[in-house]
């Protein structure tokens, strides 16, 4: 399975996928701050791609996504699971290493969590999941 494969959806789309499959995962790669101080999708699962303040590639990543998987349901790599970061990037970028270790129902939620800067810098305004108005949670 080649980057071309893994799904591309808006936040609206992985919403839907999510509420229509009780299976489905949603796996946020941000860090452990992003994910707690800004907030996350409701019931999306932390397992950190790459970390502050280097931003080294997570080398137990797919593990941890396999063990995520398994506390939830089990590790079916033909198991919808959903990616998300701040924008989209970092989501493709461990949706690839998920498609190389054998997954083959990978989306990633291309506006991410935060979405496009609008003309003032700022997020959660122009898209991603926030700016949809999906559920999310804090802290």
């Amino acid at each position: 399975m080649g980057a071309e494969e893994i799904k591309r959806v808006t936040p609206p789309e992985a919403a839907e996928i999510l509420a229509a499959d009780a299976r489905a995962v949603m796996i946020d790669v941000r860090s452990k701050v992003e994910f707690d101080y800004i907030g996350h999708a409701r019931g999306a699962v932390n397992v950190i791609w790459k970390d502050y303040p280097d931003w080294q590639e997570n080398p137990a990543f797919v593990a941890e996504v396999a063990a995520a998987l398994t506390a939830s349901g089990g590790d079916d790599k033909g198991r919808a699971v959903l990616l998300m970061c701040r924008s989209g990037a970092r989501s493709m970028a461990a949706a690839q290493k998920l498609a190389a270790a054998g997954y083959s129902n990978l989306h990633n939620v291309e506006e991410g969590f935060e979405g496009e800067k609008d003309a003032e810098g700022h997020r959660r305004c122009v898209n991603g999941w926030a700016a949809h108005g999906l559920p999310w949670d804090q802290g």
